[in-house]
């Protein structure tokens, strides 16, 4: 028994153990110790002393305030049903069917992910509101309350659900289908006893994602919730407007809690997911359908139409002078007005995503690299994986609420941050960490352990191995991050509403400033600039993985 662990002692890199260490240790002081101080302003009243349940009594006494509990529940639970359904026949129209026109159908579904939610439910404004587009046309739609709320919201989650479905139906094994078709099983039973059950796992995450999505969004129940209130809105009021924070704190851990239930389900559920597809597999024979492929060109027609028709909307209220009274042509609305951010908050905006791009890609792709390997130090690589997708959990309001609390405090040694750039780059690293880390947890699972073997019998250090091998392999899973982290960071609202400073605001800060102040076209105009630079990162991305892709092709060739 001691030859064993002294074995398992000897295999583990203290160099590598040390900076595992120190990475965790790090990651708990900016993301578990903030949310001990949300929890603990909660049992607290506005002088600092220990009131218990005080503050949740109080909150459900009030009858607005009880009601808006049920309100988030009911615009998620409809949001998620209607973004998984939808998301689900999207995605096996350009998997499963032979719709024409798959690449223009798929990259315009994922238009929604490039702009802030508030710039969605702008949209519907134009389109939907009193004086709307479509209202005015005879189609009176009760757009200010949950009607509006959970169109936003499906327009905000459907691109989520429609990518979890499109990856799980594009990679299927076409044995299965074959070997039905052989026996006479007709299409109905093959799609109820294959395909669905061949996406059950990627149906329970679509669900928690967009369940969590609706359940926290801040932007369009901001816009148009008119007198329905929700929890994300409840938590703003009552630190920005009334300043109770501890009242806040409340709501926060109320947002809390079902998003964190929703993520222990999904854990527990996809626990058991195991691929089927191996090296045997192979590529799915689509045979054409006249009908079929009808009804699903005309379904994905439809959803790119109201998309593309949303995003036209913004351009018209950005470009014309005064809708709908005055339609004529103007770029005045691009001169934004210096009290709610002006142009200064985009540039800031970009920033700030720069920042979180680079620095939220070197540490995700080093936290994956070191959890993943390094030898031995299990207990320790477990909390890091644990801690790793915590943030899937965490809604943006309750991370930024949490921040001010253990920030704010000038015992803090880090207190300094505060009210400055560095905390909003902070807050994006942590509030989309899960993602970009399970990307470069497969990418460096890929990688065959024989790589550090042969260069450990060579005598080369590890951190040569890590720049020479592991990230020129692993590039274009690194290029994906930082993509992603920098769209997020631009789009961004609930994560920094509560941290931006006077000195520093940001575009989509600025969204909602101007949202207030009733400047709606400047909005518009600011969203069309937001989008513009988000499709350029996107367009970036794509020409530098088709030349990385070409490069390792021809190198395989020779």
């Amino acid at each position: 028994m001691k030859n064993r662990l002294r074995q398992k002692f000897l295999r583990v890199s203290l160099p590598q153990a040390f900076a595992l260490a120190s990475c965790l240790a790090a990651f708990t002081a900016t993301l578990v110790l903030p949310l001990f101080s949300l929890l603990k302003k909660a049992f607290l009243d506005p002088a600092g002393q220990f009131v218990g349940f005080a503050n949740y009594l109080q909150y459900f006494k009030t009858p607005t305030l009880r009601a808006s509990i049920g309100h988030t529940f009911f615009i998620s639970i409809v949001t998620m049903a209607g973004s998984v359904a939808l998301g689900f026949a999207y995605a096996y129209a350009l998997t499963r069917t032979r719709v024409p026109g798959k690449t223009f159908f798929k990259y315009v579904a994922l238009l929604p992910v490039f702009i802030p939610t508030i710039a969605h439910a702008i949209g519907l404004v134009y389109l939907l509101g009193r004086q709307g587009l479509i209202t005015r046309l005879g189609l009176p739609v009760a757009l200010y309350g949950p009607g509006g709320i959970i169109l936003s919201e499906l327009i905000f989650t459907f691109p989520q659900a429609f990518l979890m479905f499109y990856v799980a139906l594009e990679f299927a094994d076409g044995r299965l289908y074959e070997a039905a078709g052989v026996m006479g099983v007709g299409p109905l039973r093959r799609f109820f006893r294959i395909t669905l059950p061949e996406v059950k796992f990627t149906l329970g995450s679509a669900c928690f994602v967009c369940f969590t999505l609706a359940f926290t969004d801040f932007g369009a129940p901001k816009v148009i919730g008119g007198s329905y209130n929700v929890l994300a809105t409840d938590i703003y009021k009552q630190v920005s407007g009334q300043f109770d924070m501890n009242m806040g704190a409340v709501v926060g851990t109320l947002l809390l809690i079902p998003a964190v239930l929703c993520f222990l389900g999904d854990r527990l559920f996809t626990s058991k997911n195991e691929s089927a597809l191996n090296a045997r597999a192979t590529k799915l024979n689509i045979k054409p359908s006249l009908a079929r492929d009808s009804f699903f060109f005309l379904l994905c027609a439809a959803v790119t139409l109201c998309l593309l028709v949303l995003v036209a909307a913004l351009c018209m209220g950005a470009l014309v002078k005064f809708y709908p009274y005055d339609m004529n042509f103007t770029w005045k609305h691009f001169q934004f007005n210096a009290s709610t951010g002006g142009i200064g908050s985009y540039f800031n905006s970009l920033k700030m995503s720069v920042w979180t791009a680079v620095l939220g890609a070197a540490f995700v792709f080093a936290v994956a690299y070191l959890l993943e390997k390094t030898n031995g130090l299990g207990f320790l690589r477990k909390y890091g994986r644990l801690l790793s997708v915590l943030p899937l959990a965490l809604p943006g309001m309750v991370i930024g609420l949490s921040f001010i609390f253990f920030f704010n405090s000038k015992q803090n040694p880090l207190h300094f941050i505060y009210g400055s750039i560095i905390i909003l780059v902070l807050s994006n690293i942590l509030h989309y960490f899960s993602v970009p880390f399970l990307t470069a947890s497969a990418s460096l699972k890929k990688l065959d352990s024989e790589f550090e073997n042969a260069a450990e019998c060579l005598g080369a250090p590890r951190w040569k191995t890590f720049l020479r091998v592991s990230v020129p392999l692993c590039l274009p899973a690194i290029l994906e991050i930082v993509m992603y982290y920098f769209v997020n960071s631009m789009v961004t609202v609930s994560a920094v509403v509560f941290l931006y400073s006077a000195d520093f605001r940001i575009a989509s800060i600025a969204l909602t400033h101007m949202e207030e102040a009733g400047d709606i076209s400047q909005a518009a105009a600011m969203s069309l600039l937001i989008l513009g630079i988000n499709l350029l990162a996107r367009l970036a991305y794509e020409v530098t993985a088709r030349g990385l892709r070409r490069k390792s092709q021809q190198k395989e060739r020779l």
